[in-house]
C-alpha cells in the first residue's frame, strides 16, 4: 500500500498528486492509491472564517479511503473485510463509478475508467454490475419485476425486439431459481430472499464479467443466506464471473472468497488467499478480527481484546492509523505509515512489527 508520508489534516487545501503507474498483469480491476475524501465544510460561503485580521478558507474532510491498492485478478472471489465505517462500501461504489474518487487510478482490463465521462463509460457499465446490500430498497416499487429485469437490457441493446428481450428476461429468471410468473408481481409482493434473487437476475440480465457485490446476504435470514451464496458461486463457476465481496461477515468470507483484503480506517492492513489469512494472519488487527470468530472446537478460545475506540476519519492518526489500538505499537508505527509487504509465502502485510520480526 503505497500512502503519503503524513495523513492530511484539516487544511487549508489539500493537493492531489498523480498515481504511479504499475506493472500490467492479468488483473482485471486494478486499484491504485485510491483516496476519497467527503467534505464536511459545506458550500464555499461556509468555508470562510475571519482570523486575525484576514479572511481564510477553512476545509474539513472525512477521509473515507486512504491509499487503497487492490488487484483482483480474472475469475476470482476478493472479499474485503472490516468492521463498520471502515471503508468498505466506498470502495465498492468509487469503482462502479456511483461516487468520484479523490486522488488515484482504476483501471478496468488495462484502461482507465475513473476519469472517463459518463457516455465513454457507457461500455463498461455493461461489463461491470453491482449487487447492492439491501434487497427492499434496491427494486423500483413503481415496476413490476419484468419490467425490472427489462430496463438493463432494453438500454444496453436497443436493437433487440421485445420477443428477444422476454426471452432473455425469462431465461435468466430461470437460472436464479425464480419462476417466470412472478414477472407479474410487484417488488413488495416477495420476501428479502426472493427480491434478493431478483436483483441478482437484474445484475446477471447483461451478461457481465465483473460484479460488485456489496454486503448482498447481510440484510437477509440466516436461513436464506446460504442460498443466495451458493447461488452467486454457481454463478461464478457457470459464467466465469470476477466478484469484488464487501462483507463483514467472516464465516461468508472462508466459504465464498478466493482471496482476501482486510481493511482498516480506510487503509488496507493485509491481503492474502482465503486459507492463508484463517491459517496463518500476519496483521494484530487481522488477529484480533479471526479471534473473535466463534469455534464449536475451541475449548478456551484465546479472544484478543482491543483497547481504546476506532479513531475518527476526520483527523486521523499519524503513521499507522491502528497504533492506538495495537498492543505491539511503538515509536516507529506512531510516526511512520507502515506500506503493504509481501512475504514469502505471497501475504501482503503493512505492519512495522511484522517487517522488523518483532511478530
Amino acid at each position: 500500500m503505497s500512502l503519503e508520508a503524513t495523513h492530511a489534516e484539516p487544511t487549508e487545501n489539500v493537493i492531489a498528486s498523480d498515481a504511479p503507474n504499475s506493472a500490467r498483469g492479468d488483473a482485471l480491476l486494478e486499484i491504485r492509491d485510491l483516496k476519497k475524501r467527503f467534505s464536511l465544510s459545506g458550500d464555499f460561503l461556509d468555508q470562510l472564517r475571519f482570523k486575525k485580521g484576514r479572511i481564510t478558507r477553512h476545509q474539513e474532510h472525512v477521509h473515507a479511503i486512504n491509499g487503497v491498492n487492490l488487484d483482483i485478478q480474472r475469475g476470482e472471489a476478493l472479499c474485503v473485510v472490516g468492521e463498520s465505517g471502515c471503508g468498505k462500501s466506498t470502495v465498492a461504489r468509487t469503482v462502479m463509478g456511483l461516487l468520484s474518487p479523490s486522488e488515484g487510478e482504476i483501471r478496468y482490463d488495462g484502461q482507465r475508467i475513473d476519469d472517463l465521462s459518463a457516455r465513454k463509460l457507457l461500455p463498461y457499465r455493461k461489463r461491470m454490475q453491482m449487487i447492492f446490500q439491501n434487497p427492499y430498497a434496491s427494486l423500483n416499487p413503481r415496476m413490476t419485476i419484468q419490467q425490472t429485469l427489462e430496463e438493463p437490457l432494453r438500454f444496453h441493446h436497443p436493437e433487440w425486439d421485445r420477443a428477444k428481450v422476454a426471452d432473455k428476461v425469462e431465461t435468466v429468471m430461470r437460472s436464479v431459481g425464480i419462476d417466470p410468473d412472478w414477472g407479474k408481481r410487484f417488488g413488495h409482493e416477495f420476501s428479502g430472499g426472493q427480491r434478493q434473487r431478483i436483483a441478482i437476475a437484474r445484475a446477471l440480465a447483461v451478461d457481465p464479467e465483473f460484479i460488485v457485490a456489496d454486503e448482498p446476504i447481510s440484510a437477509l435470514d440466516v436461513s436464506i443466506q446460504a442460498q443466495v451464496l451458493n447461488l452467486l458461486m454457481d454463478a461464478q463457476r457457470e459464467r466465469n464471473l470476477t466478484y469484488l465481496f464487501i462483507t463483514h461477515d467472516l464465516a461468508v468470507v472462508e466459504h465464498f472468497g478466493t482471496r482476501v483484503a482486510v481493511m482498516y480506517l480506510g487503509t488496507v492492513c493485509e491481503i492474502a488467499t482465503t486459507a492463508t489469512l484463517f491459517d496463518k494472519p500476519r496483521h494484530p488487527y487481522t488477529q484480533a478480527l479471526l479471534s473473535a470468530i466463534p469455534r464449536l472446537k475451541d475449548d478456551r478460545p484465546q479472544h484478543i481484546r482491543l483497547s481504546g475506540e476506532v479513531p475518527t476519519p476526520v483527523n486521523l492518526p499519524s503513521g499507522c492509523v491502528f497504533h492506538g489500538r495495537c498492543p505491539h505499537a511503538n515509536a516507529r508505527c506512531k510516526a511512520e505509515i507502515p506500506l503493504l509487504q509481501t512475504q514469502p509465502d505471497g501475504t501482503r502485510v503493512a505492519c512495522h512489527g511484522v517487517e522488523e520480526g518483532r511478530l
